[in-house]
């Protein structure tokens, strides 16, 4: 009896080690995966055509964790998210199901200048450069997590537009808003999200003055369409530092901060990945 005991205990603890923070997922959110056992290795997940490395999570003890970005453009229908690591010598799978929903973002009309509007040889070349650089450091991924600390929101002011809006350029369907705007006039201060290091600081064609904060472990925080930048690549930040002041560079029609995310290099809600990141200390 005992003996029969011991062997359900092991398989219930094997059964139930992976924890997901949810069963269903909007377009462009994040999804949370926790795995609490000791003497495991080479813990990683496989969604669809992604594969993602977990982390030792460091506020919580003999705990592993990763975060699945799901695009805006993932497809609606049901997946099986399957995790492997090594305990023992030997490679263990646990599979959750998830589904990934509608996430029944409104529609928004922009009418911007010709002159900002309409591609030109120059600005194309620009624009695909830039594309390419700030996708190299977004792809990138450091062992290390940088920050300590729960994050909050650049500006505690009015939000002029959520992530996810279809964005109508001039009447046609271009993109969806990749981040979360806030209410900001010209001058006003910035802060920084959490700590980290600036891996962008640069003016760009379509976001104007951009910084963008490496968090570690593929997580990033971007500030757009600043007046002025108080930091440059590679300096080290602390959460609630002023990186600089709102404005209106860029392809804007006035000043407000443009508030986005990066992780593993996709673009997800900046407000649900917060949400989520503030969890993994609880």
């Amino acid at each position: 009896m005992k003996k029969i005991l011991l062997i359900t205990l092991i398989l219930l603890s094997n059964l139930f080690a992976l924890q997901i923070n949810q069963r269903s997922v909007k377009n462009g959110n994040t999804v949370l995966l926790e795995i609490k056992k000791q003497n495991i290795s080479d813990v990683k997940l496989t969604f669809d055509k992604q594969n993602i490395n977990f982390f030792k999570n460091p506020f919580k003890e003999n705990t592993y964790y990763a975060l699945l970005p799901i695009s805006y453009y993932q497809k609606e229908k049901d997946y099986r998210v399957i995790v492997s690591y090594i305990k023992n010598g030997k490679k263990i799978f646990e599979g959750k199901s998830l589904k990934v929903i509608d996430g029944k973002y409104k529609s928004e009309v922009i009418n911007v200048p010709k002159t900002k509007f309409k591609p030109k040889p120059s600005r194309i070349q620009r624009t695909k450069k830039e594309y390419a650089q700030a996708m190299k450091v977004y792809n990138s991924t450091s062992k290390e997590i940088l920050w300590n600390e729960d994050f909050i929101y650049p500006l505690n002011t009015k939000i002029t537009s959520n992530f996810g809006t279809k964005r109508v350029y001039n009447g046609k369907l271009k993109s969806y808003h990749s981040g979360t705007d806030f209410r900001a006039k010209n001058g006003t201060p910035i802060i920084a999200s959490n700590s980290g290091i600036v891996k962008i600081s640069q003016n760009r064609f379509y976001s104007g003055n951009s910084i963008v904060i490496d968090h570690g472990q593929g997580v990033y925080s971007c500030y757009f369409h600043l007046s002025k930048m108080n930091y440059k690549v590679g300096d080290i930040i602390k959460k609630g530092d002023i990186l600089g002041l709102s404005g209106d560079t860029g392809r804007v029609t006035g000043p407000h901060l443009h508030f986005s995310f990066r992780i593993h290099g996709i673009q997800v809600d900046p407000l649900d990945a917060i949400s989520l990141l503030n969890q993994l200390k609880s």
